[in-house]
Parts: C-alpha cells; structure tokens; sequence
C-alpha cells in the first residue's frame, strides 16, 4: 500500500522531468536551438532553487508504507529528502547547469538534434536526483537504470561517427552485465531478509540466522559490484577511457562528475543504511579495489598523450580515492562516509573546470598541443593549470589537499593503515602527470597557430568553476560543515 505523494519532496525531479516533454514538444514545433538550451539551464536552476528551498525546511519523505517494523514505528519511505540528499542533488545540477552550457558549441559542430539531446540529458539527470534520495533497492536500480540509459543514447549521438557508436555499446555491454549482476544480488538480499527498504534491511541483516549468512554476503558484495561499474572502479572500468574519447565532450564531463557523484551517493546509502552489519565482508572488498583502482589508474594515466585519455584515467584513480575511506566497514561508517561525500564535492568542481576548459579548447587534443596557451589565453592557461595543481592535491590548490587529508584521516582512523600507505604512494605518482601537464601550459610552442576563442557559454563555465575552486581553497572549511551536517 502506497500513501498520499508529497510533491514537495519530489519538486526538483519533477520539474525536470515536465521540462524534458516540454523540451521535445518545442523541438518538434523547430524552436531555436538557443531557446531549447536556455530551457533546458532554466530548468535545471529550478530545481536547483526547489532542492535550496527544501534544505531550509525539515527533512521530507513520499512514496512511503503505512508501518514500520512495529506497529506504532516510523514508517519506511522510499523517496526521502533528507540533507544528505539534498547535499548531493545541489552537486548534481549545479555540475549539470555546466554541462549544458559546455554543450551549445559541441552541438553546432556536431550537428546533434538539440531537443533530443536535451531531453535525455534532462533524463538522466532525473536519474541521478532520484538516485540519490532513493532509500529501498528497488527505486534505487530504477533510478540507476534511469541514469544509465539515456547517457548510452547521449554518447551514441553523433549518428555517424564509429567511435560514438563504439563507445556507446560497451558502455551498454557493461552496464546490462553490472546490472544483472547488481540485480542478481539484490534476489538475494530480498530472499535473505525479506525486506526492500534500507531501514528494514539493516535489523533484518543483524539478527539474520546462520545458515542465511552466505547468501546476505554475497548478495552484499554483488549488489557493491553494480556500483563499482557507475564510479568506474576495478574491474569494470575499462568502458572508461575509450567512452571518454569516443562520446561528445559534455557527456565525458556528465560521465566524469554527475554519474560518478550519484553513484557514489547510492553506494554510501546502500552501505551505510542496508549493510552496516556487514561491514566486515564489503570493507575488505572495498579496501582491495580501492588500491587497484588509483594504483591502475594512475599508473596507466601516466602513459597517456592526449588530453582527454589523462582526463579519463584520472577519474578512474580519483574513484579509488573517494572509495578508500569506505574500506572501513562498519567502524567509524558515519566519519568515512562524511570524508566520501567531501571528497566528492571537492572533486566536482575541479574535475569539471580541467574538463570545461579542454572542451573549450577542444581542436588541442594531444597535451603537447597545450604548449604556450599561456601566451594566447593567460587567464584560460591559469585556470586549467589551478585545476590541475588542486587535482594533484597541491598548494595554493587547498582544496584538492583538503579532500585527500580529509580521506587519508578516515582511512587511518578507521584502521585500514596499509590502504593509507597505498593512498599516499599514488598521491605522488599522481603529481608528475598533473604537473607535466601544467608546465606545458607555459612552455613555448613552435607553432605560431591561433586559437578559437571559446564562446561566451564555455568561458562562463570556465569561470564559475574557477571561482569555486579558489573560494573552496581559500575556505574549505565550508565543505566539510556541510557535510558534517548533511551526513
């Protein structure tokens, strides 16, 4: 039985989702692209302004059963807006209203159906705000599936170009593998405890008989596998690079900062509300792929000669460590999923400024095509190179030093030492191609090649992400009370 909807809780997905069918009756009545796009920011500000709207006021629930595990306990909601949810749809759209304004030229030069694309755009981004605020398995797999599809149809959108349609079926192949496998271990939670809300799991899991504790385990660590696919973890993140390269630059961006931020918000719920009883079978597991997946993925960005391959295996070893605070298991779960959340935060901001200003400039492919852009475009040359520095983890880049500290103390004070090591090493081995990267911003070029200037869109991306970067720097403290009440 299903109660009365409080369209409150729901406003700021339910306001794109009227936005996406408004956005394809326009496109089919040949409204400017122009117009298309600025519908498609103006509702993403909307929801922005409803998520800012409900953060003022109490914590929300919807879609909820009329009683808890006892007859007079708290009811079992699916949908709830909560800070923490909140906290993450404000990333979300706030990293998505970047994107769109990243992808007006991508567009034009693509020669992409602008409705189209918005539409799906707008799509997954209900996804990922469902994702976030969804607390029973079953919303939560239809929110990540909601998530997934469309960016498929995204990547493969520029209909006559092999690497998009290549790109876009292994993330489809990937993606229908991680599923069934997340899908397989949720039949088995269900069969195990016989519940589907989070809040009905974690007592169930507790008090579970013995002969039922292998299936609750592996169920635990199949359902880890499905969002270790949406974060790009090992072993299911080699659709990474090659997606990166083959799929427009905005949907590298949304792939890179929105999908990874959502899924990262589901895996924090899941654990910290389904599975703490568990912690001691998903946090070795979340320890071992947490160092394969900064040690892979820094060691392979090393190698890479192009811009946005860098960009790609970066976010594969910066995956690793948003995970390691995780490998705590149930000791200190509040502490280590507040370092996740802040690590996150702080990522999504530098990540997408490095990726607005390659989109900008977008015909430099390789990294020795950088070379002497701080003679062309200096402002642009100190921007990326700010990013790079605070992705490195470096000062004055305080905010990328703020979320590794922030990560490495969890990681400590949960006690997985050996992991911190691990951590510490790639952080160095991290610094040589973020640096290598920057000091060609500012070496000369032997081509006298001038730029196109990025238009008006693309440098107010540039630039909101800039000054959210240095305001983070010089105040990072911000982050962290945010997410020290949110969490």
């Amino acid at each position: 039985m299903i109660q009365g909807i409080d369209y409150a809780a729901i406003a700021p997905p339910l306001i794109l989702a009227v936005a996406a069918i408004v956005l394809l009756l326009a496109d089919a009545f040949d409204m400017p692209r122009r117009v298309l796009s600025l519908l498609s920011a103006g509702s993403l500000l909307a929801a922005l302004i409803a998520v800012i709207a409900l953060a003022s006021g109490d914590r929300r629930a919807t879609f909820c059963l009329p009683g808890g595990l006892r007859s007079d306990g708290p009811r079992s909601c699916s949908y709830v807006a909560d800070d923490f949810t909140l906290l993450f749809q404000g990333i979300v759209l706030g990293a998505a209203v970047v994107v769109v304004l990243l992808s007006l030229r991508e567009i034009t030069d693509s020669k992409m159906p602008v409705g189209e694309y918005h539409f799906l755009l707008l799509s997954a981004v209900i996804g990922a705000l469902a994702l976030v605020a969804a607390r029973d398995l079953v919303l939560l797999v239809v929110a990540l599936e909601t998530l997934s599809l469309p960016v498929f149809a995204l990547t493969a959108l520029r209909r006559y170009d092999g690497k998009a349609s290549e790109a876009a079926l292994k993330l489809f192949l990937v993606s229908v593998v991680s599923t069934a496998i997340m899908l397989f271990g949720i039949s088995l939670l269900y069969g195990a405890t016989g519940a589907m809300h989070l809040d009905r799991i974690a007592p169930a899991l507790s008090r579970l008989p013995a002969d039922l504790d292998p299936i609750a385990s592996v169920g635990s660590v199949l359902v880890l596998a499905g969002f270790a696919f949406k974060v790009a973890a090992v072993p299911f993140h080699f659709w990474a690079p090659d997606v990166y390269q083959g799929a427009p630059l905005p949907v590298a961006a949304f792939l890179s900062v929105v999908s990874k931020a959502a899924g990262f918000a589901g895996l924090a719920i899941v654990l910290a509300l389904g599975l703490p009883a568990y912690g001691h079978v998903w946090g070795p597991v979340i320890a071992v792929l947490a160092a394969l997946t900064m040690t892979l993925g820094n060691l392979l960005a090393l190698r890479q000669r192009t811009a946005i391959r860098l960009l790609a295996w970066s976010s594969v070893a910066q995956s690793g460590y948003m995970l390691a605070p995780l490998a705590v298991g149930s000791h200190r779960l509040p502490e280590a999923v507040a370092a996740t959340t802040a690590y996150v935060a702080l990522y999504a901001v530098m990540n997408l400024g490095a990726f607005a200003v390659v989109i900008a400039y977008h015909h430099r492919r390789t990294l020795d095509d950088y070379r002497g852009l701080a003679r062309r475009s200096p402002a642009t040359a100190a921007a990326l190179a700010f990013f790079l520095i605070c992705l490195a983890g470096l000062p004055p880049g305080v905010m990328g030093l703020f979320a590794k500290v922030v990560v490495f103390r969890a990681t400590v004070a949960g006690g997985v030492t050996w992991l911190a090591v691990v951590m510490a090493i790639n952080t160095v081995i991290g610094l040589y191609y973020y640096l290598a990267w920057a000091v060609r911003l500012f070496t000369p070029s032997p081509s006298d090649e001038h730029d196109v200037a990025p238009g008006p869109p693309a440098r107010a991306a540039i630039i909101a992400t800039a000054a959210g970067a240095i305001v983070l720097s010089a105040a990072p403290q911000i982050v962290l009370q945010t997410v020290s009440q949110a969490t």
